[in-house]
């Protein structure tokens, strides 16, 4: 007996020093809902009516942009919750919770909040995204896909990706092109010009596809099935990692050369090369339920979830 317990606790210790903890972080007012890296700052969505905007190397507040409080169904005055939060310029999108189930989308810039559309759209947007300055693209529980021009407050076009439920979007750096996952597990590329189809992959994520990145020709799922599923289009080839839990968030370095996944019950992140699927490193100290993995850069990264708390990483 007294063997065994000196070999789980080497075992327990050597696990222990193969994990790693969070290099640094950075505090939120509510759960991360959503994470956008850009020039020195990072931007957090919140679901306390609010976007806090960070300076990534001290890790202070910069600022906070606050969205107006919403009645529910019983008609009480609760906090919005962000949806997305995106960044072009000098303009911030904040796409957010409005009342009567539908969302609504301001556009922050010279420390106002403009409004460019509410619940009287009735629209149920899940993740907004510019595709330039003028044009938004929405991403719709309905699984609809909408180019929505911002002077003109009118859609551009609009297509029905599927008849499954929406899950995430993803867009390429030179955002002429979009990935969309849902809940049948196959993804959709279309061109965010007219919203074309240009390809299908299936095959690979049999159930829901919780997220979705793409970055460098590479893309990754996180699947409910437990798979990684890693497309590399252009090439026609796709492998996948499996997982022994449920696999709520994925994200890629810019590069496409590793991606990061939520990897257990523990909230733990893996990070795995793409090519050889070799696991580079385990990191620990999460205390809910992932929402976004964001690379800063190929050695550092950043992880938000269901808690104010957004740990930074370093993979070295």
């Amino acid at each position: 007996m007294r063997i065994i317990a000196v070999l789980m606790m080497f075992l327990t210790l050597l696990f222990s020093q193969s994990v790693k903890q969070p290099a640094s972080k950075f505090t939120s007012s509510g759960s991360v809902v959503d994470i956008v890296y850009k020039d020195g700052k990072v931007y957090s969505a919140t679901n306390a009516s609010c976007v806090d905007i960070f300076d990534y190397q001290n890790k202070k507040l910069i600022k906070k942009i606050e969205v107006e409080k919403i009645i529910d169904f019983m008609g009480d005055t609760i906090d919005s919750k962000v949806y997305s939060v995106d960044v072009m310029d000098d303009n911030i999108l904040i796409l957010s919770q409005d009342k009567q189930g539908f969302s609504r989308v301001h556009i922050h810039k010279d420390n106002k909040n403009e409004l460019i559309f509410d619940h009287s759209k009735g629209l149920g947007v899940l993740k907004a995204k510019f595709l330039d300055k003028n044009t938004i693209l929405l991403g719709l529980l309905s699984n609809e896909l909408i180019s929505f021009d911002i002077k003109k407050r009118t859609s551009n076009w609009a297509i029905q990706v599927s008849g499954a439920k929406f899950s995430d979007f993803a867009l390429n750096e030179s955002k002429n092109e979009v990935v969309i996952a849902d809940e049948s597990g196959n993804l959709k590329i279309h061109n965010t010009k007219d919203g074309k189809l240009i390809k299908l992959l299936s095959g690979e994520n049999l159930d829901n596809v919780f997220q979705v990145d793409y970055k460098n020709g590479i893309i990754a799922t996180a699947g409910q099935d437990r798979k990684v599923v890693i497309y590399a289009p252009k090439f026609g080839s796709a492998h996948h990692v499996k997982s022994n839990f449920l696999i709520y968030s994925v994200g890629l370095s810019s590069s496409g050369k590793i991606v990061g996944y939520a990897c257990d019950e523990n909230n733990n992140v893996a990070i795995v090369d793409t090519i050889s699927k070799s696991e580079i490193g385990r990191f620990s100290g999460n205390n809910m339920t992932l929402s976004k993995i964001v690379f800063v850069n190929e050695n550092e990264f950043l992880v938000g979830s269901d808690d104010r708390i957004i740990n930074q990483y370093s993979v070295k």
